[in-house]
């Protein structure tokens, strides 16, 4: 028996992604989303080759989708494969093409999830069907999950699923989903492919300044605006220290070995300047780190206000959370009070286990000369709600990218677009990985 992703599977990953893209499915934020039209799309492809899917929804139209494939190993743990519906928004005059047409041309698929992540729930599709259709089964049982609301806080999507509807993952112990597996040109027609295992954790906060309301021609040292903003330029300046994590060692060793330099892990800027563009994938991941994001005082000018508020995107390591807290108390000093806005959880993936070779096994199937090595997520995915049931997650979802479009550029960003023969191979790898890890 063939392989089951065959001319007609190549086909159909590029029009499910292209159709997925064309449904509209912006997160705003703040439970402004609709998934619904997408989850019923992926439900109806599921069930044309009688695979059973269950949409679930915490709310009107936020909109999930669950589904199990058993797999030829009875003993074997299962699986889960999971990808977002939800998307950022867009501003179409901004781009050079309307960004929920889904339109190909120049070899490329444009729009809005072309990478982020509607091409892996289109690759997820594709890969069931063609199962059904050849008659195969994947070694270990696969559930899979499209999930609403990633793009914001996972209240509606796999936050949800994970506390309400646990049941569905029961056998699940690793899972794979969004940012990794996808061709990262590193010089001198070096390919390499960022496996990620593990996420810092995201720490978004609100500080929050209060002083005196007074004219602004009077003298006034107890100034609300002024403590919160000498309190932001101290975040903002800070230097956070290096912790290396054992997913960011391996990844610097890996990496080293790669560009044939020595893995002096004691002096790790050094080390950087031997990695040439690949050092892109560690630096953010290096330490934790604080940016301020948001300023909010005052009504008026000539109004000293009494209050003066700021938000902070905070990051943290896996194991270095009272670090971040003890910091963030140290900067921001007595006149200023921090809380969590939203907090979720750092992880960290073994990158010795029989999955990950599997994963590295499949991208060197289909690109030989490609270099799979293990890195660390500088923000973070669903993976975070679903360690919540004890499933490990990593991030794999296979994409072969052409140099001119370069790394961490177009997911989020104007005219997203992916290659039409790399979301072709981004099939086969998936496809391989998923039936044999």
């Amino acid at each position: 028996m063939g392989e089951p992703v065959d001319e007609a599977a190549l086909e159909e990953v590029v029009r499910f992604t292209s159709e997925l893209i064309r449904i509209d499915t912006t997160n705003f934020g703040g439970g402004d989303g609709n998934e619904r039209k997408a989850a019923e799309y992926a439900a109806e492809q599921l069930a044309e080759v009688g695979v059973e899917a269950q949409i679930l929804e915490k709310a009107p139209n936020r909109s999930n989708v669950v589904a199990r494939i058993e797999g030829s190993d009875p003993d074997a743990d299962a699986l889960l494969v999971h990808g977002h519906l939800d998307v950022v928004p867009a501003e179409a005059a901004d781009w050079s093409v309307p960004p929920f047409s889904g339109e190909i041309h120049d070899g490329m698929l444009w729009g809005r999830g072309a990478i982020d992540m509607k091409s892996m729930d289109a690759m997820v599709l594709t890969a069931v069907r063609a199962w059904a259709r050849a008659g195969v089964k994947p070694r270990r049982p696969i559930v899979v999950a499209f999930t609403a609301d990633e793009e914001a806080s996972a209240e509606y999507g796999a936050g949800y699923l994970a506390d309400a509807h646990a049941d569905l993952f029961a056998g699940c112990t690793e899972g794979v989903s969004e940012s990794g597996g996808f061709t990262f040109h590193g010089g001198d027609d070096l390919r390499i492919y960022p496996i990620a295992a593990g996420e810092r954790g995201t720490a978004w906060l609100r500080l929050r300044a209060a002083g005196t309301a007074g004219h602004g021609s009077k003298a006034n040292p107890d100034n609300a605006v002024s403590k919160l903003a000498a309190a932001v330029a101290r975040i903002g300046a800070h230097e956070w220290p290096v912790r290396l994590t054992p997913t960011v060692r391996a990844a610097l060793t890996e990496l080293a070995e790669v560009y044939g330099a020595e893995p002096d892990l004691d002096d790790v800027e050094g080390l950087l300047g031997k990695l040439g563009p690949a050092a892109q994938l560690v630096v953010s991941t290096l330490r934790n780190s604080a940016n301020p994001t948001v300023l909010q005082a005052g009504y008026k000018v000539n109004v000293i206000p009494e209050h003066a508020v700021a938000e902070v995107d905070g990051r943290v390591l896996p194991g270095g959370e009272a670090e971040f807290e003890a910091t963030m108390d140290e900067l921001c000093g007595p006149d200023v009070q921090w809380e969590y806005q939203h907090r979720t959880q750092p992880l960290g993936a073994p990158v010795d286990s029989p999955a990950f070779a599997a994963m590295r096994a499949a991208i060197r199937k289909f690109d030989p000369e490609g270099h799979p090595v293990p890195f660390c997520m500088s923000g973070g995915t669903d993976a975070k709600q679903f360690a919540q049931l004890g499933i490990t997650g990593y991030g794999f979802s296979p994409l072969g990218q052409t140099p001119e479009l370069g790394y961490g550029t177009l997911a989020h960003g104007v005219d997203e677009r992916v290659p039409v023969e790399g979301l072709k191979f981004g099939l086969r790898v998936l496809d391989d990985f998923l039936r044999n890890a």
